[in-house]
C-alpha cells in the first residue's frame, strides 16, 4: 500500500471513528423504548439529544409529553421539540404545531401552529398538510398572512 493510500485509509478510519459515538446508544434507546424500559431509553438518548441530534431530541420531547421515564412536562417537551424543529425536523415541526394549537406547554397560538405546520408540510409531512387545512378555516386573513410571513422568514434563515 502506498503512503498516500495508507494516509487516506487512516483518515477514513479516523472519521468513521468520530461518527460512531454520535450513534452509540441510538439503537439501544430504540430497543429499550420498545420493551417499555423508558429509563434506559432516556439514558441512551439524552447524550445524543444534548449533542444536537434532532431525532433523539424529538424522542425526548415525546417522552416528556407522555411522561414515560420522566415526569410528564409539556414545557420540557416543547423545549426538546423546538430544538429538533429548529434543525428542520418535520416530525418536530408538526408536533410543535399541535402544541401551539392545543396550548400545551406554550400559550395557545394559531399563528405559531400554522407556521410550524407550513414548515412541516413543505417537507411532505401529510399530517401537517391536513392540520393546515383544518386550522386555516378558523383563521382570519390577517392571521394567515402573519403566519405565512413567519414561515417564509424561518425558512429563509434555514430553520
Amino acid at each position: 500500500m502506498t503512503n498516500t493510500r495508507l494516509s487516506i485509509f487512516i483518515l477514513i478510519g479516523f472519521l468513521l471513528g468520530l461518527a460512531a459515538p454520535a450513534w452509540a446508544g441510538y439503537q439501544e434507546g430504540i430497543d429499550a423504548y420498545k420493551r417499555g424500559d423508558y429509563d434506559t431509553a432516556m439514558t441512551e438518548w439524552r447524550p445524543l439529544a444534548e449533542q444536537g441530534d434532532a431525532e433523539t431530541q424529538w424522542f425526548l420531547g415525546s417522552m416528556y409529553y407522555q411522561g414515560k421515564g420522566v415526569p410528564q412536562d409539556d414545557q420540557e417537551a416543547v423545549r426538546w421539540y423546538r430544538q429538533a424543529a429548529d434543525q428542520g425536523d418535520a416530525y418536530a415541526q408538526n408536533t410543535l404545531g399541535y402544541m401551539y394549537h392545543d396550548g400545551k406547554g406554550v400559550q395557545k397560538d394559531s399563528i405559531q401552529a400554522y407556521m410550524w405546520w407550513v414548515l412541516s408540510a413543505e417537507q411532505g409531512f401529510r399530517l401537517a398538510k391536513e392540520s393546515l387545512e383544518t386550522v386555516e378555516k378558523k383563521m382570519t386573513p390577517a392571521q394567515l398572512a402573519v403566519a405565512q410571513r413567519l414561515a417564509r422568514e424561518r425558512k429563509a434563515k434555514g430553520k
